[in-house]
């Protein structure tokens, strides 16, 4: 059983995947095999602190230690989570467990720059070392559906996705809650976007790419109102609509995390974890120039 440590403790996701992955506290339907998380490091936080002290007992409950350090956890685990909310902190916290040869995935967003994104994967291939970075929502079973049903539905000429995008100065434009919606759209269209343009208001924004063969594929990002998770997919042959249902996703990404710990495998190529970075720093550039077309990469 490979043993799992978590970084920063002020996301809801530290139990949720703990629960799933340790068998705990959860219906089975939401077990995922392969690892256990035993080892936790509670961090800091400058966008949620309040919220650390909850999920550390949570997880004391449900028979984690608890380390003081960060490097703690080197020699107890074989592989890293780094859940920190903070975006922008994710390259100092998974530098050093890279660099100690450890399997690493990095919750959503990668980084909040292109630059810290490059770095990360640069010191992983350096190392020969697995790295991973998703929403949850690249995963969920609706996604999937689509995925599976591209001879029915030929190929995807474009995607329309929706989420919440709240906003947050550590976490800027689509990184802090829209990334969601840039996962989802990636998912289905792949990579490819030459350059995107984003209108946007304090209440919602929307994201156009441009993809080099000619498709469109946009992002609403919404902040009032009601609120869902979804999208439209434009077949050749056929239009999806889908509203994602939250119950599986957890467990769809953890099934995809320990098959890379199992196999060391990318599950996404470099190009696929760095292009939607990229995209959500142009679109917040374009934000800054008004609507401005800006080039992606």
């Amino acid at each position: 059983m490979l043993r799992v440590g978590l970084i920063d403790c002020d996301t809801s996701h530290v139990v949720a995947f703990t629960q799933r992955l340790n068998h705990v506290g959860i219906d089975d339907a939401q077990w995922v095999d392969g690892a256990r998380v035993v080892a936790a490091y509670p961090g800091t936080s400058l966008i949620s602190p309040e919220r650390i002290p909850h999920h550390v007992q949570q997880l004391r409950d449900y028979g984690i230690d608890i380390v003081d350090r960060a490097e703690d956890l080197l020699g107890r685990i074989d592989a890293v989570f780094v859940e920190s909310v903070d975006g922008s902190v994710h390259l100092e916290r998974a530098l050093p467990f890279i660099e100690a040869g450890l399997p690493t995935f990095v919750d959503k967003p990668l980084a909040t720059s292109t630059a810290d994104a490059r770095r990360l994967i640069e010191a992983a291939r350096a190392r020969d070392v697995p790295l991973m970075s998703a929403s949850a929502l690249r995963y969920a079973l609706e996604v999937q559906d689509v995925q599976r049903r591209q001879e029915e539905l030929g190929p995807i000429l474009g995607v329309d996705a929706y989420s919440p995008a709240s906003l947050h100065p550590r976490n800027p434009g689509l990184f802090h809650y829209g990334v969601h919606g840039v996962e989802m759209l990636y998912a289905l269209m792949g990579t490819g976007c030459r350059s995107v343009r984003c209108v946007y208001q304090d209440d919602a924004e929307v994201v156009v790419g441009r993809w080099a063969d000619g498709r469109l594929g946009t992002v609403r990002g919404t902040r009032r109102g009601a609120y869902a998770f979804g999208f439209t997919a434009f077949g050749a042959k056929q239009v999806v609509q889908a509203s994602v249902d939250g119950r599986y996703f957890y467990r769809e990404l953890l099934k995809v995390i320990v098959e890379m710990l199992v196999t060391r495998r990318w599950p996404l190529s470099a190009e696929e974890l760095l292009e939607p970075v990229t995209f959500q720093e142009a679109a917040l550039e374009s934000a800054r120039r008004g609507g401005d077309e800006v080039p992606v990469g």
